[in-house]
């Protein structure tokens, strides 16, 4: 079943997008293309293939959160170029 222009004409209303005549026909044709291909792949015989969830082999990847000894607001304000009253002292952006 081919994409109608009126099928791009919905998507492209529902992504806010204004098309030119020019376009909506290339993206028919585009998206007309990618279904078709999807729905040859749906021919593939996938009965003995087991479900994945990621094609990589990984369990967890994070390192473990360990809490450690943290700064003290003197330790963490000794290297800022300038602090005031415990807190860093920044250039004002906002009018």
């Amino acid at each position: 079943m081919p994409i109608t222009r009126e099928q791009v004409d919905y998507v492209a209303h529902l992504a806010r997008l204004e098309l030119a005549d020019e376009e909506k026909e290339r993206f028919s044709a585009q998206l007309d293309a990618i279904l078709q291909y999807v729905e040859k792949l749906s021919e593939l015989d996938t009965g003995d293939v087991e479900p994945l969830i990621h094609i990589a082999e990984r369990s967890n990847v994070f390192r473990r959160d360990d809490t450690g000894q943290s700064l003290s607001p003197e330790d963490t304000l000794s290297n800022a170029p300038q602090s005031t009253e415990g807190y860093f002292k920044v250039p004002r952006i906002i009018e």
